[in-house]
């Protein structure tokens, strides 16, 4: 058996930022063999200058800035790399070469640069009918929005989740991380299980359209689904096709903040502390009742006021003011344990810093320590699935620019030194990032 699931399937990611490293990453952590080809003229990950706002080790971005930023170096883990310059024929020609013994490629251009290039899926399916292509894009491959470009906070934006998640006096706030990346890059991963699946039994590639926006609205169907009569008005009495494009004046909730629909109550209150808060959520009687047990039975939790779910939303503003005099007595996680002892959902809001010292988290194993030939010795984000049999791993740290340049073009298609050598003579290939 294969020491891990994905053992010999080779993927070419193509793909740039978040969403697509992220697909491939993923891959990788369960065994694939994927090959990062980057420009050969103009780094994905940043050229010889630092990149703003980057974030390098102890703050230092060294000679060669592009080996060394935390984001390029944690999406990008168990890679291989090699540089290429798709704008000249002949590189064109190595990345068909690199295709035909290739099982995925994974590319989140716009729509157009994969066809400009001449590699889009009808191309690439003539040198090799088994290769499962997956487009990721914003808006996809097809539709009026097909040649727009944006990033995940753009698409956060036009699929609604910006507008329910701020607050009433806020306006709309997105996310702290680029949610619908991150949303569209798991969702290509499981497209190309689902892929292999089906070539294994038709032994026939096939192209995924994917797209941010797609993926995004996909998770909030609770939010959509209350207008679906609005979206459908060809089933309204007198309805027309098309009304609902031009009307934006319907809000699917309203910003609630951290207040949720489906809870008795819910809420983030303050701990002791500068800046510590814990989150509380109440789902039913029997956890309202566990809830002011947990926190002394105090004589107000038996008002008529809050006796009811009802009482407690119209009255949740002076709800909040006497659980937050509990809990700023206690620290988040002193509060947290008296909450969940009780059986109540409570836990504490933790920065990113504070995770690493988390218990929990230490003794499950999830961080990995991971040695990266410039970036040095830091601890990584481990895979959060465990499988009994065949468990992934961080084997290796991300890929130097153009590290494996021998390895895939000498190896893999057999190139001489010498061939390999004319690539760089002509710029095709390189070590080192132009700009």
């Amino acid at each position: 058996m294969s020491k891990y699931p994905l053992e010999g399937i080779r993927v070419l990611d193509l793909s740039q930022v978040y969403a697509g490293p992220l697909a491939a990453r993923t891959l990788a952590d369960m065994g694939a063999e994927v090959i990062r080809v980057e420009s050969a003229v103009r780094s994905t990950r940043g050229g010889p200058k630092p990149q703003p706002g980057a974030v390098y080790p102890d703050g230092d971005p060294g000679s060669r800035p592009y080996n060394r930023s935390a984001y390029y170096n944690e999406l990008n883990r168990n890679k291989l790399a090699v540089s290429l310059d798709l704008s000249k024929e002949e590189g064109r020609d190595v990345f068909k070469r690199l295709v035909t013994i290739s099982d995925v490629v994974i590319e989140n251009f716009s729509p157009r640069v994969m066809a400009n290039f001449g590699l889009d899926y009808p191309a690439l399916e003539k040198v090799n009918f088994r290769i499962i292509m997956v487009s990721i894009s914003a808006y996809g491959q097809t539709g009026p929005y097909r040649d727009y470009v944006s990033f995940g906070r753009g698409i956060e934006a036009m699929a609604g989740l910006s507008e329910m998640t701020g607050y009433a006096d806020s306006g709309p706030i997105g996310p702290g991380i680029a949610y619908a990346d991150a949303t569209a890059g798991l969702h290509a991963s499981f497209a190309v299980l689902v892929a292999l699946r089906h070539r294994r039994r038709t032994g026939k590639g096939q192209h995924i359209d994917l797209s941010l926006r797609e993926s995004l609205i996909a998770l909030m169907g609770e939010h959509v689904i209350p207008l679906s009569q609005r979206a459908c008005p060809e089933r309204d009495e007198g309805g027309t096709k098309g009304d609902f494009a031009q009307d934006r004046s319907d809000k699917s909730t309203p910003l609630n903040g951290n207040r949720d629909s489906l809870t008795i109550f819910q809420g983030c209150y303050r701990c002791r502390g500068e800046d510590e808060w814990i989150s509380i959520a109440i789902h039913s009687e029997a956890e309202w009742g566990a809830f002011h047990r947990a926190i002394g039975d105090p004589s107000w939790a038996r008002e008529e006021r809050f006796a009811t779910a009802l009482g407690r939303l119209r009255n949740q503003s002076e709800l909040d003011g006497l659980i937050e005099a509990w809990t700023s007595q206690r620290t988040p996680d002193e509060a947290m344990r008296i909450f969940q002892e009780a059986g109540v959902r409570a836990g504490a809001v933790f920065s990113a810093g504070e995770l690493f010292h988390d218990p929990h988290l230490r003794a499950k194993g999830f961080f990995e320590s991971v040695t990266h030939l410039e970036a040095g010795t830091h601890s990584y984000p481990g895979i959060p699935w465990k499988l009994s049999e065949t468990p992934g791993r961080i084997r290796l740290p991300a890929p130097c620019f153009a590290e494996h340049n021998a390895y895939v073009f000498g190896k893999l298609l057999g190139m001489t030194p010498k061939e390999i050598g004319g690539l760089e003579e002509r710029g095709i290939t390189g070590g080192v990032p132009i700009r």
